[in-house]
């Protein structure tokens, strides 16, 4: 049998050359469902990297057999140049599992150059992945990148080489620095089994970024709801969408684009997405009520009403359902005692809240100010999972709010 020229047996050992062997084991049977996602931004204070490797860390939320990553330079202000990439398994900081670590190539190619403001989507690696596991992505960076694309707050330590390319190496000894910061990832993909229902996305700020969660120990309400699903045999991958500082109205230098302008590229554009939840808002409403010392650039100082916040979601909500994906509304939480509340902010929270709860525009509703208010002060987060600015839970909030999802949802 041949296939424009080339016997069967030939496109079966191109196929083992260039990594698609996972893709031909599940043929028909398999999808590329995204298992982790991180969403970037530019920097006020950016870094930059020349002739160094840098190990990270992501966590899978569902498994697959085979790898594909998505590289970003979204934000870079020139071209950069990967001269390796890899992809393992992480066994304890920097170090990989012995004989774990694959190459990833692109096209065929070890190396890529990624055009400023593009993004790089992978050949396929045959690498079995399992969910809720660590796989360490380390890439080698040849020439100045200039300022990096950057998730800043990644809840995660990630490593940083000494001068060189260390990228195939699976020792921890060449990587002397850390950082709490993701660069150049943009999403990590599984060939799934048909058993896997697909992606949820979280769309959202810094309680769904994760703030307060505690390093290294994956604890994010995401986190928590993607390891009650894999628990209810419930195979649907959980993607953390989240921004610190971000906002439905109004980009920042600091914190991102807005949520309209982000959400083909961070949402709508996974593999295998199936719903999102909407759980911003917040920063709208309190960011232009924070009293600082200096006149902030990161900070929005545009007022926006309940109303001007109800239409962005309803732009959201239209342009999800236009794709035939459902969206879910979460309410957002209460936070007086913040240094940024008002009576005024209070009352376009309860607004937007009675929107949400009631207007049926949603495909169903999280109510997560129900599940964490202090039902003896209901403006404010309850005690026991406040981390102590009254505006972030802490990880007693992230599992409140994790678990407060009807799983139902998702049926």
């Amino acid at each position: 049998m041949k296939t424009r020229g080339l016997p069967l047996r030939a496109i079966f050992g191109l196929a083992l050359a260039m990594g698609w062997f996972g893709v031909l084991a599940f043929g028909e049977n398999g999808r590329w469902v995204t298992t982790w996602t991180t969403s970037n931004a530019a920097s006020d204070k950016p870094a930059t990297f020349s002739n160094r490797t840098i190990r990270e860390v992501v966590h899978t939320t569902i498994g697959g057999g085979a790898v594909r990553l998505r590289l970003s330079n979204t934000f870079g202000t020139r071209a950069i140049q990967l001269g390796a990439i890899f992809v393992g398994l992480q066994k304890d900081g920097a170090t990989l599992v012995p004989e774990s670590n694959r190459e990833v190539t692109f096209g065929g190619s070890r190396s890529i150059a990624i055009p400023e403001g593009a993004e790089a989507l992978s050949d396929p690696v045959s690498f079995a992945v399992g969910s809720e596991q660590n796989l360490a992505i380390s890439l080698f960076l040849g020439g100045d990148t200039g300022p990096a694309t950057v998730h800043g707050s990644a809840f995660q330590t990630n490593y940083i080489s000494d001068t060189g390319n260390f990228a195939a190496a699976e020792e921890a000894n060449k990587f002397s620095k850390t950082t709490g910061s993701w660069y150049f990832l943009g999403a990590v993909e599984v060939m799934a089994p048909a058993s896997v229902k697909g992606a949820v996305v979280a769309l959202g700020d810094s309680i769904t970024d994760g703030a307060s969660a505690r390093p290294d120990k994956n604890e994010r309400w995401t986190d928590v709801l993607a390891h009650r699903l894999l628990a209810s045999h419930s195979e649907i991958a959980v993607l953390n969408a989240g921004i610190g500082g971000n906002r439905v109205l109004t980009s920042s230098p600091c914190w991102g684009q807005n949520a309209l302008a982000r959400l083909g590229r961070d949402v709508l554009a996974q593999a295998g997405i199936e719903a999102v939840i909407l759980f911003e808002g917040t920063n709208d409403i309190g960011q232009p009520d924070t009293r600082t010392l200096d006149n902030s650039p990161c900070l929005s100082r545009t007022p926006v009403t309940a109303n001007e916040i109800i239409v962005g979601y309803q732009q959201i909500i239209a342009r999800t359902h236009a794709r035939g994906l459902k969206i879910f509304g979460a309410t957002i939480l209460p936070y007086q005692g913040f240094g940024a509340w008002t009576a005024a902010g209070e009352a376009k929270r309860t607004a937007v809240n009675q929107w949400i709860r009631t207007s049926g525009e949603f495909d169903g509703i999280i109510d997560f100010d129900a599940a964490l208010r202090d039902p003896a002060t209901p403006t404010r987060m309850a005690p026991k999972y406040d981390s102590g600015d009254h505006l972030h839970p802490g990880p007693a909030g992230h599992e409140a709010m994790g678990n407060a999802v009807d799983l139902a949802l998702f049926h």
